[in-house]
């Protein structure tokens, strides 16, 4: 369906990425997912074919694009049936990268951004850390000034990429302890650094095939000219960077949610009981009418939240409202359908069942449902 939002060139965008993720990415997604990993090759393939940079301004290696190029790419990567390549690849495009388009210096452009959007450098965001994931302003990771240099220790945890990223977006303290969101700030950290260690790889429940690792920093030494922006203003750059993340996150929610309720709608349509069609029951009929439109309402709240936030207007209600209400319904949207399959729903063989385990870490990723509750009663002045 043609949104209005959306104009030729992103069509033809979208169908770009679409014809590469059923020739490239859904025929391998069984291997990788067995291998809880999938080839570093697939980065540099999707910068080559300019999907990376899509949205990013020309002067820094993009194609000067606005945010719906973004809006497309989210939801054309649904298609490949593999939440861990989606996630993984919008790691690069719009959680680890934009807070480098936005403040880095030409030199940290040039050596972090460009090759990122190339695919020839893996990205990570590292903020999350064991004892302290939503709580941002809590975090422990310092970075303390010597002789020109950062010195960097600390632990991150839950980093997507973690395992083979080349570098991080990394929050760290820079300001003394107890000094709370006041006191952080974002660096460009190569992981190339002597006393960086990938502490291990996390296995989850779901997006089996990207990588989610625990980093450790001891006595890492950076040069303070990977600082981003200010020092100690990181934690208002990291709380913009979140509206990005979780704009993608609720379109890709979005776009899942309609395609496996357009996939289970035909398997009921061909499976049987008690002699008819399980559509033809009038529960399930009741069911998917329900879903398409909830559906239909979380994609128009989106799409009105990509609207303001492409034309750079404060869009932080309308995106945690978003984020907040298709992650929950995609959580639903997975277990309805699931429930519609019967048994084999509950089977390997059907790609329910991995849409069904991969799609709860929506309502956790990039901020919790509770998280985004908070963050509207206090919009709405109730806290």
């Amino acid at each position: 369906m043609l949104m209005t939002f959306f104009r030729e060139e992103h069509e033809l965008f979208r169908k770009s990425v679409l014809n590469f993720v059923e020739r490239e990415i859904r025929p391998h997604v069984e291997e990788w997912e067995r291998a809880q990993s999938f080839p570093r090759e697939i980065f540099r393939r999707c910068g080559e074919l300019g999907f990376l940079g899509a949205h990013y301004p020309e002067e820094v290696g993009g194609s000067g694009g606005d945010w719906w190029y973004a809006a497309a790419w989210g939801e054309a990567l649904t298609h490949g049936r593999c939440a861990g390549v989606a996630m993984a690849l919008m790691v690069q495009t719009d959680m680890a990268t934009p807070v480098i388009a936005e403040l880095g210096t030409r030199e940290q452009k040039e050596e972090f951004l460009a090759p990122a959007l190339r695919g020839e450098k893996i990205a990570a965001l590292g903020i999350s850390e064991p004892g302290c994931g939503s709580d941002v302003a809590s975090l422990r990771t310092t970075a303390r000034r010597v002789e020109g240099d950062y010195v960097i220790n600390g632990a991150k945890c839950w980093i997507t990429n973690g395992t083979r990223a080349d570098f991080i977006t990394l929050a760290v303290r820079t300001g003394p302890e107890g000094s709370g969101f006041g006191g952080i700030s974002l660096v460009t950290f190569p992981t190339d650094v002597k006393g960086f260690r990938v502490t291990r790889k996390i296995a989850k429940i779901g997006n089996h095939a990207s990588d989610t690792a625990e980093l450790s920093f001891e006595d890492c030494r950076i040069p303070v000219r990977y600082l981003l922006g200010e020092e100690n203003r990181g934690f208002y750059y990291i709380m913009q960077n979140f509206q990005g993340e979780r704009l993608i996150a609720a379109v890709s929610a979005v776009a899942g949610a309609q395609l496996a309720l357009d996939e289970t709608i035909r398997y009921t349509q061909e499976r049987t009981a008690f002699g008819r069609p399980i559509l033809k029951f009038q529960v399930w009929r009741h069911t998917f009418a329900q879903l398409a439109t909830e559906i239909e309402a979380a994609r128009w709240l989106t799409y009105r939240a990509v609207d303001l936030y492409n034309r750079k207007q404060d869009a932080t209600r309308e995106i945690t409202m978003a984020k907040l209400f298709a992650g929950e319904l995609a959580c639903k949207v997975a277990d309805r359908c699931l429930q519609a399959h019967g048994g084999f729903g509950y089977a390997e063989e059907f790609p329910i069942s991995r849409y069904y385990r991969d799609v709860r870490l929506i309502t956790i990723g990039g901020g919790t449902s509770e998280i985004m509750k908070e963050i509207l009663s206090k919009r709405m002045g109730w806290g």
